[in-house]
């Protein structure tokens, strides 16, 4: 029965156990209350504290100890609006604007809705100070509370509190402290979020590249006992963990000389009316870049939107069409598979050679015959295109690669495109592998063709391009990384020995001959090819002019040049804006003391002043850092010589331009016909039906 003692027996027992397990339950969570509160940083002050120490991402830094590229640390500005009291609003907002270098207007902004009512809850003034602006607004903080500028509101609890300006700690951001130096070199970098705190991560060039090696790798934390006014007890009780921050890229690039090569360039982009002018100096024998610069470049701080074309380097990440300077690398092929000599003669047919029925070949310079040399000296496409047919497509194709074409160059950017070649298959065709053995038909980057000329100059050895030295911590330990890429022998010894003079003729009494530096061992090719758009050339160019430059005290330079779309009438012929930006190379590296020059030889005055349009101001000569991780007040954007173009005359020793000596034609005992080249009209567009764009060009050098 229900109303019997052993149900009310049960009954009570269930309610106690109910009970029981409601108390053991309510224990717990109080006990868990007690642990977390414990455990967790209470805003009350408490016996124990932490202060972090946040790990930076690594400098860049130049060959000659100028940081290029540093960290800093970001603050942002936080107020709530009701605790400023209304009359001194004004007060707050003028004082404010003042210390951190922002319009009122903004702020004023800041603390109201778009219907003129001021906001009552927490504000952020600003996000990106820095940490001079951050100590001196932490000082104006303290000065509006005696001021008293600040009233007491109440919190969640309804407890009142006086709120102030609060200055947070949110972030690390980028430092380039020389602008527009040296970009797209050492790329840009992008917003990282890790919690409330924002760090950089590279994008582009350098900044992208080596990113894993120079990110923050640890922060660091000091966490111990406090007394009564706050400061922070230290025993041996107390806890320091020492931040460690990414490491510091040191580079091969002496800043010096390459602001000198961008000023350069910057006038004869200018003087040509070029799209983009590249170039680059590398040490022949150990792939050390001294310069790489671009005329189109950006302050990677502040991005704008018509800087975007420019982000990409074009260093290694442009595969074009080459022209003519192909043509040593196919000779060096030849000669390496013993098929022909520096000799050999050719029938060279007054520059018209057909192929099959409706195909001609074309030269500038028409001769009857030509040896292996000179066919290199006057560029003829009629004979490079017959050494080429001396070689199957096979053996021409790995040649080409043994030059490194159709692969990565290994130079550390972020980004490699490797260029392309044709099949086999195509290339045991007379015409394509006529159209390749002058550099049409197959793409090649900037510094591919670096690459490849440094064997000619290195014994047969083409060396990788490397910008970064090494790698650098705080306790000057350095590292270094092997390239992905590595050396190659592109030929024997014995070839590249007999392309250097032949490419030292080019400059005697080729195409190469505004080239010319006394005292000095120069030489080169030109190579002036037609772009093709949707298939077809038409009338823009690459101009391009890679050699080398040597002296007698064992100093050897691989020099490339790359002139994109000069406008200028007849100024796309390498022979007249490629060859004499090579020149002021030279130049400024003798000025620089990267070259000496014979002086039982040397009849050179230093620079062409002619080739520069900037107007001259004097600007003082920068002082390198003792400290490449902490640049001095003289490296400072608003002071540095990158921010404006100094005196051209002062900054590359210009004196009053001297007639240069013109030299001496060497005569050839073959061919007593000499040929003066004139000045060849801009070509029609050349239309393309069927035919493919590389199989109708008319090469100019």
């Amino acid at each position: 029965m229900s109303n019997s003692p052993k149900h009310f027996i049960d009954q009570r027992k269930s309610k106690i156990t109910i009970l029981f397990w409601l108390l053991v339950i309510g224990m717990g969570i109080f006990l868990l209350s007690v642990i977390q509160t414990i455990s967790n940083e209470r805003r009350i002050p408490s016996h124990n504290t932490t202060l972090h120490d946040r790990s930076f991402r690594g400098a860049i830094i130049s060959a000659d100890n100028y940081t290029l590229a540093n960290s800093q640390k970001t603050y942002q500005a936080v107020i709530k609006g009701a605790s400023i009291k209304p009359e001194k609003r004004e007060v707050f907002i003028k004082l404010f604007s003042i210390y951190a270098n922002i319009p009122e207007k903004k702020i004023r902004a800041s603390l109201t809705y778009k219907s003129g009512e001021y906001i009552q809850r927490n504000i952020t003034l600003s996000d990106s100070i820095n940490s001079s602006t951050a100590m001196q607004l932490k000082s104006l903080a303290l000065k509006l509370r005696r001021l008293g500028v600040f009233r007491s509101t109440k919190n969640r609890a309804g407890i009142n509190v006086l709120f102030g300006l609060d200055i947070i700690e949110n972030g690390e951001s980028r430092r380039f402290p020389l602008k527009d130096v040296m970009s797209p070199i050492l790329g840009y970098i992008g917003k990282k979020q890790e919690g409330r705190y924002v760090r950089p991560e590279g994008q582009k060039g350098l900044e992208k590249n080596y990113n894993e090696h120079i990110t923050s790798k640890k922060d660091g934390y000091f966490k111990g006992k406090r007394d009564v006014l706050g400061a922070v007890i230290h025993d041996k009780n107390s806890i320091d963990s020492e931040r460690v921050d990414g490491l510091d890229l040191h580079l091969n690039i002496p800043l010096a000389l390459q602001r000198r090569v961008e000023l350069m360039i910057d006038a004869m982009k200018e003087k040509l009316d070029a799209q983009e002018i590249l170039v680059g100096v590398m040490e022949s024998q150990t792939g050390k870049v001294l310069s790489l610069a671009s005329t189109e470049r950006f302050d990677p701080a502040h991005i704008l939107q018509k800087d975007i074309p420019a982000l990409n380097p074009k260093f290694s990440e442009y595969p074009h069409e080459a022209g003519s300077v192909v043509k040593p690398i196919t000779l060096a092929i030849a000669l390496e598979n013993n098929l022909i000599t520096p000799q050999t003669w050719f029938n060279t047919y007054n520059g018209r050679m057909k192929i099959g029925k409706r195909r001609t070949i074309t030269d500038d310079h028409k001769f009857e015959s030509l040896n292996a040399t000179d066919i290199i000296v006057h560029s003829s496409n009629v004979g490079i295109s017959q050494i080429s047919w001396k070689l199957s497509g096979d053996a021409f194709r790995k040649g080409l690669i043994n030059f490194g074409m159709a692969k990565p160059s290994g130079l550390d950017l972020s980004r490699d495109l490797p260029g392309s070649l044709k099949k086999v298959y195509l290339l045991n065709h007379k015409l394509h592998r006529a159209n390749s053995s002058y550099g049409y038909g197959m793409t090649a980057t900037f510094s591919q063709l670096l690459k490849a000329y440094s064997a000619f100059n290195n014994e047969g050895m083409a060396m990788t391009p490397r910008i970064v030295s090494y790698l650098g911590d705080k306790d000057g330990n350095q590292y270094t990384l092997e390239p992905k890429v590595g050396d190659i022998k592109a030929v024997s010894k014995k070839t590249a020995n007999q392309v250097k003079t032949i490419l030292q003729d080019v400059v005697k009494r080729g195409t190469g001959v505004k080239a010319q530096y006394s005292g000095l061992e120069i030489g080169g090719k030109t190579g002036t090819a037609h772009i093709a758009k949707n298939g077809r050339y038409v009338r823009e160019y690459h101009s391009s002019f890679y050699g080398f430059a040597n002296d007698k005290q064992g100093k050897k330079y691989t020099i490339g040049v790359l002139v994109i779309r000069a406008k200028k009438r007849y100024k796309y012929f390498a022979s007249l804006s490629a060859v004499p930006t090579f020149k002021n190379i030279v130049s400024i590296l003798v000025n620089q003391g990267h070259l000496t020059p014979d002086a039982n030889e040397t009849t050179e005055k230093g620079i062409d002043a002619s080739f520069f349009g900037v107007e001259e101001k004097p600007t003082p000569t920068p002082t390198p850092s003792t400290n490449a991780l902490q640049p001095k007040k003289e490296q400072d954007a608003s002071q540095s010589p990158a921010t404006e173009k100094p005196s051209v005359k002062k900054l590359f020793n210009i004196k009053k331009p001297q007639p240069a000596q013109k030299p001496q034609p060497i005569k050839k005992k073959p061919l007593k016909v000499k040929v003066k080249p004139k000045p060849k009209p801009s070509p029609k567009v050349i239309q393309s039906n069927t035919k493919e764009a590389h199989e109708l060009f008319e090469d100019l050098f």
